[in-house]
């Protein structure tokens, strides 16, 4: 099977906790968990043990195998459509205060690309995170400062930026205006 299907998983929990009207924290308090891992979850960054699987299961109070009901069961749709307005957690913020858009997310028939629109705000500085994809970034507006490790490059308007996820990355608008970033996830396949 391929690692990319337990996106599906993501999708899944996401799902149902909405349906229950519970929000990351909730969840993520009733399955000894921080909201960050199962936000990495939900949102495809990371990929869940079977134990940790288990407790989100008893936090939403389902089965464990309606969490993974899904995987493995290929979509049959010829094409994806996303109309404006009508995808899953379109717009989120997260923590460092960035602002990410999603445009095409992996749970989607059985990609494994994952595309965002990313504002970040003048000064706005997020601290290193690593996941498992190559990223590409194309910057739209403003002046961005990467660091990967050890190592800073500067990227502008204009300039595309690739480089492995998985090496600890992070990133400081440093220009005078909110640095739009279109970024592209390319999920490994394990």
């Amino acid at each position: 099977m391929r690692s990319i299907e337990l996106g599906k998983v993501g999708k899944k929990i996401r799902e149902i906790r909405k349906s229950r009207g519970m929000n990351l924290q909730e969840v993520a308090t009733k399955s000894d968990i921080t909201a960050g891992l199962l936000s990495r979850i939900e949102n495809f960054r990371t990929l869940p043990s079977l134990p940790v699987l288990h407790k989100i299961s008893i936090a939403l109070a389902v089965p464990l195998s309606d969490l993974v009901e899904e995987v493995g069961h290929p979509g049959d749709a010829k094409y994806t459509l996303i109309k404006a307005g009508t995808g899953e957690e379109e717009v989120r913020e997260d923590s460092a205060g960035l602002t990410y858009e999603n445009i095409l997310n992996t749970s989607f028939q059985s990609s494994n690309l994952q595309v965002s629109i990313v504002r970040i705000e003048k000064e706005v500085y997020r601290p290193p995170v690593a996941n498992d994809s190559m990223e590409l970034v194309y910057v739209v507006n403003g002046k961005i400062e990467y660091g990967l490790d050890e190592d800073y490059v500067i990227i502008e308007a204009g300039d595309t930026f690739y480089f492995d996820g998985s090496i600890p990355h992070s990133l400081k608008n440093v220009g005078e205006e909110t640095g739009i970033l279109l970024k592209v996830y390319l999920l490994r396949l394990k």
